[in-house]
C-alpha cells in the first residue's frame, strides 16, 4: 500500500516553498448541518490528532522552480473526507488558481464525503466540480496525484476531472471505497495499478521520484504562448531514395527495419511525459501521446506505432490535443498505421465516433499541428491524425485512399494486378507532394532543418 503521509508531509515531500493561504471561515455550528450528535467532538479529537482544522489544506509552491496553487488532502481528518467547509476550501484554492493564473496541483487521500454533513456534503461536489470548470476555461492545468485512497467523490471531481493524472504506487483509487464494493469484486480493479491498466491514469510515480515529475509537468504544462510557432519536422532517420513505383512504395513502408515511432519521439525529444489512456476504460499501446521538451520548448505528441489503431487510440489522441490546444502548446503528429481497427470488438468499442473525435480535435485546434508520415498512411484511420495543410512525408512511406490489395479485390482484379493497382492510386511520397496532399518529402538532417518540397526526375529520383 502507499504511504498514507499526513496532508503537510506530503507538501513537504514535493516542496520545500509552500505558503499556506489564509482559511476560509471555519464550521459555527457545533454538530454540522444536520445536528449529527457527536460531530463537533468528532472534528475536535481530528484536530487534536492531526494539528489540522479541515481536511484539506491549499497555498502558493514551487515546483521544479514552477509557480502553482497546491493542494494537500489531511487524510488523518475524518478520513480525509469532503464537508462544507473542505468545499470552501477547495473552491478558494482553485479561485485563487484562476485569478493568478497558476496550474492547480492536488496531493489527494480522501474517502469521500462525509457521512455526518449529509447531502450538504455530497453538494460540494458540485461546487468543485464548478471551480474545475472555470480554471478549465480560464486556462492553466489541473494536475492530480492520487495518494492512499482516493475514492469517492474526491476521485470522481479532483482525481479523474485532471488534465493529468499520477499515482503513487499500491493506492487504492476508485469510486467505491473499500467497505462498499461489491462482494466478490475484483481487488485490482480499486487499485493505481488496475487503473493504469484500464486508461484512467497516466502514470505510477515512486515516491522519491515524484517531486521531479510534477516539476516537469508544470515546466512542460505551464508555458502559455498566445502566438506558438508550428513544431519543427523531424528530420528523416532513414537514408533512401524515393521509390520508382506505388509498390515498391508499399514494401518500404511495410518494412520491418524501418525507424519506428519511438525512434523519432527519442530524436526529437530531449524528453518526453506520457499520457496514457482514453479515460474510458481503454488503452492503445499502439499509439504514444503525451507532452515532450525540445530546446526547452513543449510540444504535444501522438504517434501511431505500426499497427491498427483502436477506438481508444483515438480517443486518446483527441484528448492531448485538445489538452494542447487550450494550454497554447503545438502538436507533433506521427502517421504509421495499415489503418483503424476494424474488427467486431473495434466496431463495438464506438470506432466510428472515436475516428470522428480524432478528426475534430484537429480540426478544431487553434494550436498549429504538424504531421510526418513515417511509414504506412492507410485510409481514414491515418488521415484523423493528419495535419489538412501542414503534412510531410519521409521516402520510405505512403498514403492512400485504402491499402492496394484491398482496391484489387474490390474492383474484381486478379492478385497479379495489385503492383498495377498501387501505382494507379498514386501514393508514393512524391506523387503526394505533386497532388498537394504533402507539403514536402523529408530530406536528412538534424530535425525542422531539413524538410522542404523534392522534385523527381522520370526515374523517381531526387532532383
Amino acid at each position: 500500500m502507499a504511504d498514507r503521509l499526513s496532508a503537510r508531509a506530503a507538501i513537504a515531500a514535493v516542496t520545500a516553498d509552500f505558503t499556506e493561504s489564509t482559511a476560509p471561515r471555519e464550521d459555527t455550528e457545533a454538530d454540522g448541518p444536520l445536528g449529527w450528535s457527536g460531530y463537533a467532538d468528532s472534528r475536535a479529537r481530528a484536530t487534536a490528532r492531526t494539528g489540522e482544522r479541515e481536511s484539506v489544506v491549499h497555498g502558493l509552491a514551487t515546483l521544479g522552480g514552477h509557480r502553482c496553487v497546491l493542494v494537500s488532502f489531511e487524510f488523518g481528518f475524518l478520513g480525509g473526507s469532503l464537508g462544507q467547509r473542505t468545499g470552501d476550501r477547495l473552491e478558494a484554492a482553485y479561485e485563487e488558481a484562476v485569478t493568478r493564473r497558476l496550474p492547480l496541483v492536488s496531493l489527494i487521500a480522501t474517502g469521500g464525503s462525509r457521512m455526518q454533513e449529509g447531502m450538504i456534503a455530497l453538494t460540494q461536489l458540485h461546487r468543485v466540480a464548478r471551480a474545475s470548470a472555470r480554471l478549465r476555461a480560464a486556462g492553466p492545468a489541473q494536475l492530480a496525484v492520487l495518494r492512499d485512497p482516493t475514492t469517492g467523490g474526491g476521485w470522481a471531481t479532483l482525481g479523474a476531472g485532471a488534465d493529468v493524472i499520477l499515482a503513487l504506487p499500491g493506492a487504492q483509487v476508485g469510486f467505491a471505497g473499500s467497505r462498499v464494493r461489491p462482494p466478490g469484486a475484483d481487488p485490482l480493479a480499486y487499485t493505481a495499478e488496475g487503473q493504469l491498466a484500464a486508461g484512467q491514469i497516466d502514470a505510477i510515480v515512486p515516491p522519491e521520484e515524484l517531486a521531479a515529475t510534477l516539476g516537469h509537468w508544470l515546466r512542460a504544462l505551464a508555458h502559455r504562448d498566445p502566438a506558438p510557432q508550428p513544431a519543427p519536422v523531424p528530420a528523416v532517420l532513414s537514408v533512401t531514395g524515393l521509390p520508382r513505383t506505388g509498390w515498391d512504395a508499399v514494401v518500404r513502408a511495410r518494412s520491418a527495419s524501418r525507424p519506428r515511432a519511438e525512434a523519432y519521439l527519442d530524436a526529437y525529444f530531449g524528453m518526453r511525459l506520457p499520457l496514457h489512456g482514453d479515460r474510458c476504460g481503454g488503452t492503445d499501446p499502439g499509439l504514444l501521446c503525451g507532452f515532450g521538451l525540445r530546446e526547452g520548448r513543449p510540444v504535444a505528441y501522438v504517434a501511431q506505432c505500426g499497427t491498427a489503431t483502436r477506438p481508444a487510440g483515438y480517443r486518446t489522441a483527441a484528448r492531448v490535443i485538445r489538452l494542447a490546444d487550450r494550454l497554447g502548446v503545438p502538436v507533433l503528429t506521427l502517421v504509421d498505421t495499415p489503418g483503424a481497427a476494424n474488427d467486431a470488438e473495434a466496431e463495438r468499442a464506438g470506432a466510428g465516433a472515436a475516428i470522428a473525435d480524432a478528426f475534430a480535435a484537429v480540426a478544431a485546434a487553434r494550436v498549429p499541428v504538424t504531421t510526418l508520415v513515417i511509414g504506412e498512411g492507410g485510409s481514414g484511420g491515418a488521415l484523423a491524425l493528419a495535419a489538412p495543410d501542414n503534412t510531410h512525408v519521409t521516402a520510405d512511406s505512403y498514403f492512400s485512399v485504402i491499402a492496394p490489395e484491398l482496391a484489387a479485390a474490390i474492383l474484381k482484379r486478379s492478385p497479379d494486378q495489385v503492383h498495377a493497382t498501387a501505382d494507379q492510386l498514386r501514393l508514393r511520397p512524391q506523387d503526394l507532394v505533386d497532388l498537394g496532399v504533402a507539403r514536402s518529402v523529408v530530406r536528412p538532417g538534424p530535425p525542422g532543418a531539413g524538410a522542404g518540397s523534392t522534385r523527381t526526375g522520370g526515374d523517381g529520383s531526387i532532383a
